[in-house]
């Protein structure tokens, strides 16, 4: 889990900012854009590191996603102002903090599912909602690369146990 920072404050106002602006840039629906974006290489190039060296306006950033998937006035449902900046933000921050892609946020969460939470939770801190989140998701605290790591030190334990076995077997059969 990575420490909330100055750039990781500025990433998160940055993406609930874009979010909201697309209700004005965008000329397709909410749930469509924020599909495009979870899955466009800006969003890619918001999860490394620098992005917010890039000096890339929103209206850009909007832009170039469109650029990327092309233009489209698909759909008609359009999320409030504030649910959008709330939902972009707490993408981010889950995103930044646990130091995965918004792609993998994405497929936990949908925007649908935030934008039902977003009168119960856009009041808590990030860090509080988005333990509120896991636990009714039913996510376990533990981040899947602690959890890979544990698999790991287990089948590294299993093999160690197989060798001396191995060894045991071997002495007994001189």
């Amino acid at each position: 889990m990575r420490d909330f920072d100055e750039y990781g404050l500025s990433m998160c106002r940055y993406q609930g900012e874009l979010f909201a602006e697309s209700l004005k840039y965008a000329a397709c629906s909410t749930p469509v854009f924020l599909r495009r974006f979870m899955y466009s290489q800006t969003a890619a190039r918001m999860d490394g590191k620098g992005f917010m060296f890039e000096s890339l306006s929103v209206e850009d950033a909007i832009g170039e996603i469109e650029r990327e998937f092309g233009k489209s006035g698909y759909g008609k449902i359009k999320y409030g102002r504030e649910e959008l900046y709330w939902i972009g933000y707490i993408y981010r921050y889950w995103a930044y903090t646990e130091g995965t892609s918004s792609k993998n946020i994405y497929k936990l969460v949908k925007p649908d599912e935030l934008r039902q939470l977003y009168v119960p939770y856009h009041s808590l801190d990030p860090a509080a909602a988005v333990e509120r989140i896991k636990e009714a998701k039913g996510f376990e605290e533990t981040s899947l690369i602690r959890r890979g790591v544990e698999i790991l030190k287990r089948i590294r334990h299993d093999k160690l146990k197989c060798k001396e076995v191995c060894k045991q077997v071997a002495e007994a059969e001189r």
